[in-house]
Parts: structure tokens; sequence; C-alpha cells
């Protein structure tokens, strides 16, 4: 692979001019960062990048929105057993970026369980088809013939996504599915070091003859005029450096063209040993493998590395033992095709020499280096010998010890690689000023077993992270760790970490969607939504909707059932039957005494559960089970000779996608004999379609 790395555009792949891909002298050389050795060639020379995003916005747009919600989840299940199937290949060409097969494992798996899980979840959490409704209906008149919702619909433009160089399969993967779950086409741009990976598993993505036409477009190499061609409609989803993502936000499409921009940077994360954390408690112990496997793990390159190990000061000279024996114990520097490397290289000389620049602003600084050496060090190489490696990337695993915790260096520079440095503390309140010296960051861990400190070190520090880990003895081991964000959680930051929220579930498929505020009657908002909303029509035509298979059911079928009487000794035969004997349903003086009720008054799930019988259709058929009732609220008392009955509407009918059976919500209604409302709540059934 020494010749020109292609782009995927506009459903091919795209290499510059014959004259300049044959031109050996053309193009950025990509090297292997162990060796040195040329890997590919990138170059955009040529490229119509106008074409490629216009052909998201066309053919893109129009494929993704034939498909809904859970359609598009199931193409990411998919799409992740495609990649599963060849991850092998993935592993091999990873380990000439660098990445031990640990590394790798959390690039490339990593990178796959985001789309399974993106899967799951929106085959879960989203309505089959492509509105996604936000919240509960607003009244917005007295009669209830104007109501207010709020709903989500996709973008119509592409998502560019810019990403680094030390993640180029889970980086891009993070972006992608939550922006192809929401139905918007992405055009991928890998940071140019490690983009031969990116190829790699585009190009099996391309292959599985999966990807729906114009869902995914890959440029290899600079874009430097992209900006220019971006529009309303578009997105943009960067991962870098702070000072990158400022330049790039200063741009026109963004401050005035209405392009979103969200990013994801480089953030001086912090650990926090607690007071209580002695050396020889586990939670000590935690905290010292996680500040190795954070300064080790990707060799350092990671944005939510420990980068500042906050210790008091009575424990500093024991954390700087313990993590020298730990590496000395468990780090091995070399190549990561050598039998036995934990660490390896950077991504590239480059990344060496900035990674040593700012090592030397540290020490400038204050910082005195306790842990590791700048100098060149002896690696493992694949034939088995140890020995320099002067065409690769190495760099010894450094800590650095500050003895002024408030220079301000240590609090802005970044030596993004195996380094950290760590600062003292006093008391509680001093930690928490320490963390939020960073100016903002994607992650902060706490290491202490005492709540009290955890409680408030967290009051300090949680508007200044995006994510905060609380390590001790009973979740040490299950924990996933400092560095691993996770799709069902924020990743992102506020300040200096970019002010943006990739991943997080559901919130990292609605940056992909715009909210609109619909204002109309029910019927119209029913039309719109796909969500029956009381005051729309509905439908009794005298054959009960349980009878109905999906294929039949329609939003407003509906069932009214009789009415039932409750009695006193209803009353009493459910207190003592369930043991429910609450003053309200058994002391007419107490219950009186109570600002709620009138007197004795039917217990809730007496009614509730009365309401079942009226409503249901016993004999078997289309419902195969109720799984469950939500947004339960009792409105009305009712009184031992009232009556009470319900009235049942089919609200909202989801199929799955993969199943011979949907789930089906119906909005229940208890109401009394003077058409009072007793209570609501939704009802949840799961329906054949046949």
């Amino acid at each position: 692979m020494t010749g020109i790395l292609p782009s995927y555009v506009e459903g091919e792949w795209w290499t510059p001019a014959a004259t300049v891909s044959q031109d050996p002298a053309s193009g950025t050389e990509v090297r292997d960062a162990s060796t040195g050795e040329v890997v590919a060639r990138v170059s955009t020379d040529g490229l119509d990048l106008a074409g490629a995003l216009e052909y998201g916005r066309t053919v893109g747009q129009e494929s993704l929105g034939r498909l809904s919600f859970h359609q598009r989840a199931v193409l990411l299940k998919k799409l992740a057993l495609a990649l599963t199937a060849r991850k092998s290949e993935l592993y091999e060409v990873s380990a000439r970026t660098g990445a031990t097969r640990t590394d790798s494992w959390v690039d490339i798996d990593g990178g796959i369980g985001v789309l399974f899980s993106y899967s799951s979840k929106g085959r879960r959490e989203l309505p089959d088809g492509q509105i996604y409704v936000d919240g509960p209906v607003e009244p917005l008149s007295k009669d209830g013939s104007f109501l207010g919702r709020h709903v989500y619909s996709r973008l119509p433009g592409v998502a560019v996504q810019i990403n680094a160089f030390n993640f180029p399969v889970w980086g891009s993967l993070e972006k992608f599915a939550p922006a192809f779950l929401a139905g918007v086409p992405t055009v991928v741009k890998p940071a140019t070091p490690t983009g031969y990976l990116a190829e790699a598993f585009v190009r099996i993505l391309v292959e599985s003859d999966l990807l729906p036409a114009g869902s995914l477009q890959l440029i290899s190499g600079s874009v430097s005029d992209l900006f220019d061609h971006l529009r309303l409609g578009d997105i943009v989803g960067f991962t870098g450096s702070a000072s990158t993502a400022e330049s790039l936000r200063a741009h026109s499409a963004v401050q005035t063209g209405g392009v979103r921009f969200t990013a994801e940077t480089d953030s001086i994360n912090a650990s926090v040993l607690g007071t209580d954390a002695t050396a020889g408690t586990p939670e000590f112990d935690a905290y010292v493998r996680q500040l190795v496997t954070e300064m080790t793990s990707k060799a350092g390159q990671k944005c939510t590395a420990i980068r500042r190990a906050i210790v008091p000061a009575v424990s500093a000279d024991a954390v700087v033992e313990a993590v020298r024996a730990r590496i000395a114990d468990k780090v091995v520097l070399g190549d990561p095709r050598a039998e036995g490397t934990t660490m390896g290289p950077l991504a590239s000389p480059a990344q060496r020499d900035e990674v040593l620049r700012q090592v030397g602003r540290l020490t400038d600084a204050g910082g005195r280096i306790v842990v590791g050496t700048m100098d060149a060090p002896d690696v493992l190489h694949d034939d088995g010998s140890t020995a320099p490696a002067p065409d690769g990337a190495f760099v010894s695993p450094m800590l650095l010890r500050f003895d002024d915790s408030a220079a301000d260096a240590v609090h802005t520079v970044e030596a993004f690689g195996p380094v950290a440095s760590m600062l003292t503390y006093d008391t509680t309140a001093e930690a928490g000023g320490l963390v939020a010296r960073g100016g903002g960051s994607l992650v902060t861990s706490i290491a202490t077993h005492d709540p009290v400190q955890a409680m408030e070190l967290a009051a300090r520090i949680a508007p200044f992270n995006g994510r905060m880990l609380l390590l001790d003895r009973d979740d040490a081991r299950s924990s996933t760790g400092h560095g691993s964000p996770l799709p069902n959680l924020v990743h992102g930051g506020p300040g200096r970490a970019g002010g943006g929220e990739e991943l997080g579930g559901m919130r990292a498929v609605l940056h992909h969607m715009q909210r609109t505020a619909l204002q109309g009657s029910p019927e119209m908002l029913t039309a719109l939504t796909g969500q029956w909303h009381a005051g729309a029509a509905a439908n009794s035509d005298g054959r009960h909707p349980f009878r109905k298979p999906l294929t039949e059911l329609r939003i407003g079928d509906q069932v009214v059932s009789a009415s039932r009487k409750v009695t006193l000794d209803d009353i009493e035969t459910f207190a003592h039957f369930t043991g429910d004997t609450f003053y309200a349903h058994m002391d007419e003086d107490a219950a009186a005494a109570n600002p709620f009720f009138p007197g004795r008054v039917a217990h809730g799930y007496l009614l509730v559960s009365w309401a079942a019988g009226l409503f249901v259709d016993p004999e078997p058929g289309p419902v195969l089970a109720n799984y469950g009732l939500e947004n339960l609220r009792f409105l009305t008392p009712v009184s031992p000779g009232d009556t009470i009955r319900v009235e049942l509407t089919a609200k909202q009918i989801t199929p799955r996608e993969t199943d011979e059976y949907g789930e089906v919500r119906w909005d229940a209604v208890i109401r009394n004999q003077d058409e009072e409302t007793v209570a609501t709540y939704d009802v949840l059934t799961l329906v054949s379609k046949e």
C-alpha cells in the first residue's frame, strides 16, 4: 500500500489523475509508526469536494429518507456484523499505526460496539417512523382543540466528520452511527497519519453492499476549502485540537451560514486521589492502576487520558513509587507486532517530536520528571531483539511532578502522549480548584471511598466536566475506566473540551435533527406525529381492537367499556386481599380529614385492575402480552357508590422490523359517572403482525 490512498466519493473509489498517482513524489507520505516504512501517500488533488457534498445531500438523503428509524437500526447491526467478520484485517493494518492488540481492540471492537449499541437503542427507543416526538402534549386551549407538541426531524444536509488520528475506527463510527440512525448522510475526513486504517474499514462496509447509496463517503486527504461549500442543513462534527476547532468555528459558514458545529477537543483531564485513599487501600491501588493505564494505553494518545494526577501532599511520594514500580513491572515498549509488547509508539515521528516539545515546556515551567526519561528508548522489535528504533515514534512513559500546583503550564499545556503531571493538594476545596483550572475537561475521576468527600468534590467540579468517574473498591473491577467513553453516556465537555456532546445515547442522534414546535388541532397533530391525541377522531366500529393484528389495527381504534359500580365491600375485599389497608380506604373519619379525599375512597390500583377487566377481550388473538404501564396519574377520587368506565384508544403502533410482532401503546382514560377523569395512563402491549 504505497500508492495514493483512495477516497470513496459519489459512489466510487477515487484517486488523483494518473500523472499524480504514479508520481512517487506526489502527496504526503504516511509511514509505519514503528519502522518508518512508507505505508501510503495521501492526496486529494483534483477532488470535487462540492460534488461530494451535493451527492450526499441528494442521493444520500433520498436513500436514507426511504428508511424508518428501525430499518436504519437493523442496517447498523448488519454493518457491525460485516466489520466483525473481517476485523482481523483491520487488526493487521492497525498495528502499523503503533497500536498494540489491546489498543486495536479499543479502537476496532469499540467502534463496532458503537454500531451494535445504536442499533439496539434505535429499535428500543425510537418509533418505526421518521419523526421523533419529544415530551408530553402541551394544552394550548381550554377546550382541547388547540395543542402543542415538540418533534425532531432529520437535517436535510450532510454530516461532515473531521476525525483525529488516535482512533481512526472508533472515532469515525461513534459519529457515523447516530448520524446514520437520524437519517443524515456522512462524509468522513480521517486524520492523515492513520487514514489508511479508516480507508480499510470503509472499504469493508462498501464491499458488504449494505450501505444505502450516498450514506457514507470518505475523503482521504486535505479538505482546505471544504467549509466554503457547506450550507444551512449541514453539520460538522470535529475531533482534534482546541486551536483547530476555534479556527474552524470562526468560518462564516458556522458564524452566519447556519452550519452546525460540534467539537470534542483536547482537554487537560484530571484524576483526584481522595485523602482517605492512602497507600494500601483498594482505592489507592485502583488509582495507580488507572493512572498507568491512561498513560500507556494508545501510548497516551487519548483525548480522555489523565494529564493531571491530583493527589494529597502526604501521599505524593507513595504515588510516585507505585507508578514507577507498576510501569517497570507491566510496561514493555516496542513494535506492536512483537510478542510481549504492551505499549507501542506514537502515531508518527511528528507526533513524537511534538510530545517531547510539550514535555520541554512543562519542565521549563517547573515540572520535574520523576518517572521515565525524554531520551530515545530501547524498544522490543518484531524479531525479539531490544534496541533503539531511530525511525520509530517511540517515547517512554513519563510522570512529572510539580512543586507549584498553581503553575499555569500544567493546567494549559498538553503533551498528547504517555505523559502525566502530578500536583498536590491539602484540602478538598483546593483539589476542586485545581480541577477547574483546566478550563473544561472531558472527564475527571475521583478515587475515594468517602461519600462526603466525593459529594463535595463532585459539586465543585461537575460544571467543568462532561463526565465524572467515581472509583472505589466496590466498582474498581467492573469500571470501564477513566478513559472509556460509552455510547449511552455523554462524551464531550465544556470550555477547552469543545462544548460538544458526542455520543450520549439519543442525544447524539438528536444532534443531527431539528427540534420544532408544532401547534395545531388534535386531528392535525395526530396525522403529523403518528400518535393519537385526545380530541382527534376515534374509530369504534364494533370490532374490538384486540381482535385486530397490526396489519389491520389503526391509530384511533377505540373501545369504550360498560360501567361498573364501586361498593364499600369491593374496597374492603381488595384491601384485605392485597394487604393495602391504608387509612384512606378503611377509616371514614381519617379519610375525611385528609385534604384530598371526601371520605373513604377506592384504591387506585383497584380501579386500574377493574379497568383491565372492562376493556380486555379475553380470547386468544393478535394481542400476545401486556408488557407495561406508563404515565399513570390518579386525578379524581372514587367513593363507594360511584361508577367507572374506561376508554382505550390505539395511540401509537410500532412494528418491530425483525420480529413477527410489534408494540402498541394504548391511551387509557378512566371516567366516573359525572364524566370526570379519574385516571389516565398508557397501556403497552405486544401484538402480532398477522
